[in-house]
């Protein structure tokens, strides 16, 4: 076996890449966590070593986003997929309605699951326009329990800058998955927000969610205990075992980002890795068409297509052959999509770019 690693360039939706250092360590100990003899995969989530790191990872969370000590943070499981279902049945009192601004196919899917199980309506819906912007003005629902979005679709590559802002007495929910931990966030805006880990923060597995503690105040008896925020409340995530390795990994990553300055530091990491392509995009006389509209061009997922189908299906076979993966859009839209999560390094994408240049070259 060589002994140079080669990395992929990682541009994958999700899962998506890890930082190199944090794959390291977990490489490192994983045989001996901590002197114990055993791998945090074999390890009782009962122990005093478990929950020192739960409590450790819960920490560094919280000083990163600076979250205020009147929310719970929640380590769950089901993908964000059964937040959509969790967060009705949980948030929103029998009889109330709720309101959901569709930006792409997650929060229309999170909107259909609501449905199912009570009230809800379209606040927006932005299909005429395929989803490439977020709504200039919202139809809102005064009495509403709560007003639900999400900040980043993946899919069509549209990204949230400025928080919707609800009626009075409306709470603001967010899933914010795709961009989680990418750029500061004002917590104390929200009544809950919630991300599964596996595109900016660990791997799949688990979701986060980040909840005021009077919300739980409208959680309803006799929920079925596992969808339940307050059991996962009282419990501290732990009332059956958790997704003890991929809690384990966002941990890590917690401590990653603190090392390369916090929040901040790596909203302008982002910036410029987004900027580079978007330029790139946008000097290439059309050849390259982004999808989404310049204000709400999302700096996780940046979607684009070129001058035809069989051009596109050529752009990913060759950049696979450079060792690019994960550039092919979603099966829903075509196209093309490059996932610039936080793990990945501007050198990659510096690498994306300027096989782009030489793609037109050859191709235009």
């Amino acid at each position: 076996m060589s002994e140079t690693l080669i990395r992929a360039h990682n541009f994958n939706a999700g899962p998506a890449g890890l930082p190199l250092e944090v794959m390291q360590q977990a490489q490192a100990e994983l045989l001996d966590y901590k002197g114990t003899g055993m791998s945090i995969i074999e390890m009782s989530h009962r122990s005093k070593e478990f929950e020192a790191m739960i409590n450790e990872t819960e920490a560094d969370m919280r000083d990163l986003l600076n979250i205020p000590s009147s929310y719970k943070v929640l380590f769950m499981q089901g993908g964000a997929s059964l937040q959509f279902a969790m967060v009705p049945m949980n948030l929103r009192p029998a009889g109330a309605s709720a309101d959901y601004i569709v930006t792409g196919v997650w929060s229309k899917k999170a909107l259909q699951e609501a449905q199912k199980l009570g009230p809800a309506r379209a606040a927006a819906d932005l299909k005429a326009s395929n989803y490439n912007g977020v709504p200039a003005s919202l139809d809102l629902d005064s009495s509403a329990a709560y007003l639900y979005y999400c900040s980043n679709e993946t899919i069509h590559g549209v990204e949230f800058f400025q928080d919707p802002t609800p009626p009075a007495g409306v709470e603001l929910i967010c899933d914010t998955s795709s961009d989680f931990m990418s750029r500061p966030v004002d917590v104390s805006k929200y009544a809950y927000l919630y991300a599964g880990a596996q595109k900016n923060v660990g791997p799949a597995g688990v979701v986060v969610g980040i909840l005021r503690e009077d919300m739980l105040a409208r959680v309803p008896a006799n929920l079925p205990v596992m969808l339940d925020y307050k059991v996962q409340a009282d419990e501290k995530s732990l009332y059956n075992t958790p997704p003890c390795f991929s809690i384990y990994m966002v941990g890590l990553v917690m401590k990653w980002i603190k090392r390369l300055g916090g929040l901040s530091a790596i909203e302008a990491r982002n910036i410029a890795k987004a900027n580079l392509i978007y330029n790139a995009i946008d000097a290439s006389g059309g050849f390259y068409k982004g999808h989404a509209q310049p204000e709400a061009r999302s700096r996780m997922n940046v979607t684009f297509r070129l001058p035809s189908e069989e051009l596109e299906e050529t752009f990913a076979k060759e950049a696979k052959k450079q060792n690019m993966i994960g550039l092919k859009g979603h099966r829903s839209v075509g196209g093309m999509r490059a996932s610039i999560y936080n793990a990945v390094e501007l050198a990659d994408v510096e690498v994306l770019v300027q096989f782009m240049k030489e793609f037109q070259k050859k191709n235009g």
